[in-house]
């Protein structure tokens, strides 16, 4: 498998996961995701009277998304998350703002060392930015308690200072 990189590609490539919008509204669900959210337009499907039967959207590898328009069930209790690079988080929540159609949560730090961006699309689907805390913010508690419990892992490595998972 390729390292994941914080670049936008339009490699094809077997997606390992990835999510399907049911959406009510598929230009202005493609429009809140790519003006708003930082994804591009990979592909669009083309279907009846001029309205894309699929609109494949990416972000960084491994972040694609897939809208089809249909009777929305939207929201629930669930949430799709993705990685980002903390810097761009401020930029990311500005930019969803001013475009507006959506809500927009943050940035804001979690207690388990990130620091999360948090969006609702037009249609209810939950999208959260997570970013690794930067050195000098994190919780050093948590960390600590994170390391303990890795090492309680059945087949975690003994020793002190070992890598708490093996290393590829």
């Amino acid at each position: 498998m390729d390292a994941i990189s914080p670049e936008v590609t339009k490699d094809i490539y077997g997606m390992p996961a990835f999510v399907t919008l049911v959406v009510s509204d598929i230009e202005r669900t493609v429009d809140w995701y790519t003006n708003g959210l930082d994804f591009i337009v990979l592909f669009t499907m083309p279907g009846p009277e001029g309205v894309p039967a699929l609109v494949h959207l990416r972000r960084w590898r491994y972040q694609d998304i897939l809208v089809r328009p249909g009777q929305a069930s939207g929201g629930g209790e669930w949430s799709i998350s993705v990685m980002a690079l903390t810097e761009q988080l401020e930029g990311i929540a500005r930019r969803a703002r001013a475009h507006g159609g959506g809500t927009v949560e943050g940035p804001a730090d979690t207690p388990w060392n990130t620091t999360d961006l948090r969006t609702i699309d037009p249609d209810g689907y939950r999208l959260v930015y997570t970013a690794r805390r930067p050195e000098g913010r994190n919780d050093e508690r948590f960390g600590a308690m994170i390391r303990d419990l890795a090492r309680e892992q059945p087949g975690a490595p003994r020793e002190p200072g070992a890598a708490p998972y093996p290393v590829q």
